[in-house]
């Protein structure tokens, strides 16, 4: 079994099964006693029937645990909770309450957080006096390791955040790069172009933690080397609206010119190219409904044009997508 599967098994033996926002389990309410520990298909295992992983977490305990005497965990890479996501999982405990416990463990005689950061901040938020917590065994290594594990998995950190929580559990455990992927299951290639952004200079990086650049453009400008030429392409990306590729090619033509000073030249606009993909599904469509279709994309979304000739046409097509819809109407 490899170091990551035993991880992988240990991070659910903390959360105890599949759960929504809420922390609510989709299967019964906990109970205390042993580790419960979630295969693949969703149902429980006592501890002992599984990897050796769960025993990480021996000596658990269920508990109830005033606000106030949980420490923050020290290795939570999240260093940004959006105010108005809290709100609202505080919303949802008031109404359904917190059926899964957050993990703690006992360090110095002090209970630190190992998981559950937005469920905490969500329940003071609620005005609760206390929460259910699991109190874990679990060293320093695998409460750094479950931390990184949870945010990936469930709310995505920034690329920024990434890349410092994997540089600190690289310094503190003394591991690989390749190490490091194994154990929280990504691959190595993605460590280590996360970590190539922690060579930005800190306006980029805050740029990148505040959603003004995104981790692909921030890329691009590792070519550049010199702090101040990197800090300015940044601010010519975010006013002028460049793409990745534009940044891509902008890049690489300020680094190959040669003729007198170099100078940042915005990337030449190209006419739109539809993929061969789209290209095909626009075709489908054409022969679907019998006119011209368009497919427009643009970010993360887009835009599906029909086109029709007069209101025949339209009254064709329409009856054409509502179907069965249509029928029914008029049978009514």
């Amino acid at each position: 079994m490899t170091k990551q599967k035993r991880l992988g098994r240990g991070l659910a033996a903390l959360l105890g099964g599949p759960m929504d926002e809420t922390g609510a389990l989709t299967d019964a309410p906990i109970e205390a006693g042993a580790p419960r520990v979630f295969n693949p298909d969703h149902q429980d295992e006592p501890a002992a029937a599984v990897a050796p992983a769960a025993e990480e977490f021996a000596g658990e305990r269920l508990i109830k645990l005033p606000v106030e005497e949980i420490d923050a965990n020290p290795y939570q890479p999240r260093q940004e909770f959006n105010d108005d996501e809290i709100a609202e999982l505080a919303q949802s405990l008031q109404q359904h309450d917190m059926l899964q416990p957050i993990a703690v463990r006992m360090v110095e005689g002090r209970y630190q957080l190992i998981s559950g950061e937005r469920r905490l901040r969500a329940a003071i938020v609620a005005g609760w006096d206390e929460v259910p917590v699991r109190v874990f065994e679990a060293d320093d290594q695998t409460v750094a390791e479950l931390a990184i594990v949870e945010n990936l998995q469930r709310k995505d950190l920034n690329a920024i955040e990434k890349a410092m929580s994997f540089e600190r559990y690289l310094h503190e455990h003394g591991c690989t790069q390749s190490e490091l992927a194994e154990r929280i299951g990504v691959d190595r290639s993605t460590v280590a172009n996360l970590l190539r952004l922690l060579e930005l200079p800190e306006p980029v990086m805050t740029a990148v933690m505040t959603g003004e650049l995104t981790a692909g453009h921030a890329r691009a400008l590792l070519p550049l080397g010199e702090e101040g030429i990197q800090v300015e392409f940044a601010r010519r990306i975010f006013e002028e609206g460049w793409s990745v590729r534009g940044t891509e090619e902008a890049v690489q033509d300020y680094i190959h010119s040669s003729d007198g000073p170099q100078t940042i030249k915005a990337p030449i606009k190209k006419g739109r190219t539809v993929s061969d993909q789209v290209a095909s599904l626009e075709q489908e469509f054409r022969m679907a409904l019998g006119t011209k279709v368009d497919i427009k994309q643009s970010g993360r979304g887009g835009k599906i044009v029909l086109h029709f000739k007069g209101n025949d046409e339209f009254d064709r097509i329409r009856d054409h997508l509502l179907g069965g819809a249509t029928e029914l109407r008029k049978a009514g």
